[in-house]
């Protein structure tokens, strides 16, 4: 099959006009100009895409399917203590049912978002063989021992069991004020030992900041009575505490990073661990966080990605909307640079930079389509771009995006 389209952005280089992209079974085998493509594969079905853009498919870096249910249920709260106990008591009322649906519904409606690849967080792996498998997920289990540390490596090994029979998987210890240094410990042995990915969410709340360094706020009171042991409190912010547990040098998929004092960024400095950074922007403003500190985090060398967050604390699941909230924070980030949020650079967190994130020789067939004027340039139009896409494809497969 080939492919053509007025513009190919294969992130690889300037955007290819009157385009075409080869692909055969379920990897791209050639692009460049339409008609060197055709001259070079002729006899193959040709799908003319008009004067659309053909991108690669968008990756969402972090994402929790189980709350797409739950979309619209939570007013923004005065807390984020209040918005764990709000979520809590929600979760007690559904069922594995319920979570199955929400998982399906959330694969959907990002499939019309143009979302390929999805690293999604999930706190039941053993639903993941009844899920209608709508893109390419990679399925992290959100790992919590906050009431029964002693009981780490079980539950670790427990979710490992439900993962293997996964094509691309990962593990998730919670955060720092749910999970013991024990889980992420055994967390990191089982990484390197299966070459999978590691994500946390981390320093996302000012009183997260309290609870670690002062022992103080809201979380903390609300941790400690339900039996948290908050010895560890009160001497560190959340950044030096979780550093205490990891080795540097294994990489991890770092949710939020919201809350970093000067403190912090010198131990970043000193110890250069190896992150890759998830911004979740419109969630980000839901819960009304410090503003993220990004030209920091560039100037220390972190690939930085974008996430939609679940929808228990978000509108929908379109990557296009977050690219957009993230431009209107940050006006002189260039478009290209920020569509690098949501491909090469998650491609590279995933650990998969030379198959998935671009369209070039031997990368996964995860491609979409947009329409375009040309009135400017393609990266504006495309960061600008404000419905669901008109073409999708994953893994060779046309699917219909609606």
């Amino acid at each position: 099959m080939i492919i053509r389209a007025g513009t190919v952005v294969t992130m690889d280089g300037p955007p290819i006009e009157n385009g075409g992209v080869a692909v055969s079974g379920s990897r791209i085998t050639n692009v460049g100009k339409f008609s060197e493509i055709s001259a070079t594969n002729s006899g193959e079905q040709i799908v003319d895409l008009g004067e659309q853009a053909l991108l690669p498919g968008l990756i969402n870096a972090h994402c929790h399917l189980d709350y797409t249910c739950l979309r619209g249920k939570i007013p923004p709260p005065k807390s984020f203590t209040e918005w764990i106990r709000a979520i809590n008591a929600e979760k007690a009322n559904l069922s594995p049912e319920d979570y199955v649906r929400s998982i399906n519904d959330g694969l959907a409606e990002a499939k019309r978002f143009g979302t390929t690849t999805i690293a999604n967080l999930t706190a039941f792996p053993e639903l993941i063989p009844r899920i209608e498998s709508l893109a390419r997920t990679w399925w992290f289990a959100e790992l919590i021992d906050i009431r029964e540390p002693s009981r780490a490596n079980e539950i670790v090994d427990a979710a490992l069991d439900k993962l293997k029979s996964t094509e691309h998987w990962g593990l998730a210890p919670h955060a720092p004020f749910t999970a013991s240094g024990k889980l992420y410990r055994r967390c990191e042995e089982i990484a390197r030992s299966e070459d999978v990915p590691l994500t946390t969410h981390l320093a996302e709340s000012r009183e997260e900041m309290s609870m670690f360094r002062d022992a103080s706020g809201p979380l903390y009171e609300f941790l400690k009575e339900i039996g948290r042991d908050m010895s560890d409190c009160g001497q560190e912010t959340p950044l030096a505490h979780f550093m205490r547990h990891i080795d540097f040098e294994d990489p991890w998929l770092i949710t939020h990073l919201n809350e970093l004092v000067k403190s912090d960024f010198d131990l970043i400095r000193r110890s250069k661990p190896n992150f890759h950074i998830i911004y979740c922007p419109r969630s980000h403003e839901y819960f009304g966080h410090s503003p993220f500190q990004f030209d920091k985090l560039c100037e220390h060398g972190f690939n930085v990605c974008l996430g939609t967050d679940s929808l228990a604390s978000n509108d929908d699941l379109s990557l296009f909307a977050e690219m957009r909230a993230f431009q209107k924070e940050f006006p002189k980030i260039p478009p290209d640079e920020i569509f690098r949020m949501v491909t090469s650079n998650p491609a590279l967190a995933l650990g998969k930079p030379h198959v998935l994130g671009r369209i070039g020789k031997n990368c996964w067939a995860d491609l979409i389509a947009v329409p375009i004027t040309g009135s400017t340039s393609a990266f504006e139009e495309i960061v600008a771009f404000d419905r669901v896409v008109s073409w999708l494809m994953i893994g060779g497969q046309v699917l219909n995006p609606a």
